[in-house]
Parts: structure tokens; C-alpha cells; sequence
């Protein structure tokens, strides 16, 4: 069953851009692992350094024993004190089980 991560990150001013290049480049190293699903990253309308990241996983336990131990995490994980005015909001989904196909404006036509 895949696992959906929800991560808020409020970014210190000046920050952005840094914030920016290294979760681009996390993102890119995490889209060649088996059990990625996919990743979409937000940015609040109101609040250029507010961003929410929402990533899917299909293996929950994968990304507790082996994923987040990942070397090309590390300077993501070691930059995060300076890249942030908060720590980390991280809550963890998964699909309801009386709906858990998504939801396609093309399905019902």
C-alpha cells in the first residue's frame, strides 16, 4: 500500500534559493529508487518561503530502514538547521480503504 508523506518547511529569508538547489537535487537522486512513486513540491500563494512537499512511496517500512539512511541525503539533512526558520512538519497518509484509487477527471467520461 503506498504511503504519502506530507512535509511543511518554512525557509529562513535569504534561504530560498539554497533551500531550493538542494531539495531540487534530493529530488532527483530519489526519483531513481525503486519504490518512489512520485513527488509534487508547493509553494503557498501567500508566502514565497512556505512550502509543502507532498511525497508517495510505495513501501512505508523501505523508506524507515532504508531510504532516509540514503548518502545522498545527508547534506539535505545536515543544511536543514540553517536552511529553516521551524523544524520540519511531516505527517504520514495513507490511502482511506473505501477509496483508495485517485480521484481522474477523465475516469468518469
Amino acid at each position: 500500500m503506498h504511503t504519502t508523506y506530507l512535509i511543511g518547511f518554512q525557509v529562513r529569508p535569504g534561504q530560498r534559493e539554497r533551500f531550493l538547489e538542494l531539495l531540487n537535487a534530493l529530488l532527483d537522486a530519489m526519483r531513481h529508487e525503486k519504490t518512489f512513486v512520485n513527488a509534487t513540491l508547493h509553494r503557498d500563494g501567500e508566502n514565497e518561503n512556505r512550502f509543502l512537499l507532498h511525497e508517495t512511496w510505495s513501501d512505508h517500512q523501505d523508506v524507515i530502514d532504508v531510504q532516509i539512511h540514503r548518502p545522498y541525503r545527508q547534506a539535505w539533512h545536515d543544511a536543514l538547521p540553517e536552511l529553516l526558520d521551524a523544524p520540519r512538519d511531516i505527517s504520514v497518509w495513507r490511502p482511506h480503504a473505501g477509496r483508495s484509487r485517485s480521484i481522474d477527471r477523465r475516469a468518469g467520461q
